[in-house]
C-alpha cells in the first residue's frame, strides 16, 4: 500500500506562486500525477511525470505556468505553480500510477493510489 502525502497548499494572490510537494516512500517505480477538483466541478488532470522523470504531460490550462519535477532520492514530486489565477483554486491531489513504461505518464483516470489533497486558493 503506497501512502501519498501532499503539502504546500495555501492562499495566494493572483499572479503569485506556490510549490506543492507529494511525498511517499517506495514510489520511484510509479508515474505520479497531479489532479485538482474545484467546488461543483469534476476532478481534472493537471500534470504528470513518468517514473524516470523523462516524460511529462500538462493540461492545456496550465502549460507554461506549472512545472512538474521529481526527486526519487527524496521520494518527492513537486508541482511548481506560477502566475496563478483564481480559476486554479481547487483541492490538489497527487496520485501514483503503476504499470507504465518508465518514460510514460498519462493524465486520465485509473491511478492506483491517491493522497488526501491540499487546498489551493487564489484570491485577492
Amino acid at each position: 500500500q503506497l501512502q501519498l502525502v501532499e503539502s504546500g497548499g495555501g492562499l495566494v494572490q493572483p499572479g503569485g506562486s506556490l510549490r506543492l510537494s507529494c511525498a511517499a516512500s517506495g514510489f520511484r517505480y510509479y508515474a505520479i500525477g497531479w489532479f485538482r477538483q474545484a467546488p461543483g466541478k469534476e476532478r481534472e488532470g493537471v500534470s504528470c511525470i513518468s517514473s524516470s522523470g523523462s516524460g511529462t504531460n500538462y493540461a492545456d490550462s496550465v502549460k507554461g505556468r506549472f512545472t512538474i519535477s521529481r526527486d526519487n532520492a527524496k521520494n518527492t514530486v513537486y508541482l511548481q505553480m506560477n502566475s496563478l489565477k483564481p480559476e486554479d483554486t481547487a483541492i490538489y491531489y497527487c496520485a501514483a500510477d503503476s504499470g507504465r513504461l518508465s518514460s510514460v505518464c498519462v493524465l486520465r483516470p485509473g491511478y492506483d493510489y491517491w493522497g488526501q489533497g491540499t487546498q489551493v486558493t487564489v484570491s485577492s
